[in-house]
């Protein structure tokens, strides 16, 4: 059974950091891209980082480039996503998800069932 476990999450105040992590389990990665989603309240559920699981190649929603890092663990079958200089529109919860490469991008198909990030002004 796949399972993708996030933790990390919190309550910060702006301009500070945290970093938030997913525990793999179940299966073996090595050809998944491994990605952080996140919902805020009343909105769709949007990008915010990839890596992939072999070469550690990295995307980044605009959003968040330059503040967010992804990374990963392989040994460990984890990854994060430190996230610095925090702001009040980064609030919503984030998602693990691990997926590959299809015929239209890549397709995600597990999820973690997510953390709740609350950045305060």
């Amino acid at each position: 059974q796949v399972q993708l476990v996030e933790s990390g999450g919190g309550l910060v105040q702006a301009g500070g950091s945290l970093r938030l992590s997913c525990a793999a389990s179940g299966r073996t990665f090595s050809s998944y891209f491994m990605g952080w989603f996140r919902q805020a309240p009343g909105k769709e559920r949007e990008f915010v980082a990839r890596i992939s699981w072999i070469g550690g190649v990295t995307d980044y929603s605009d959003s968040v480039k330059g503040r967010f890092t992804i990374s990963r663990d392989n040994a460990q079958n984890t990854q994060y996503l430190q996230m610095n200089s925090l702001i009040p529109v980064d609030t919503a919860v984030y998602y693990c998800a691990a997926g590959r490469v299809g015929a239209q991008g890549i397709k995600y198909a597990y999820w973690g069932q997510g953390t709740q990030v609350t950045v305060s002004s």
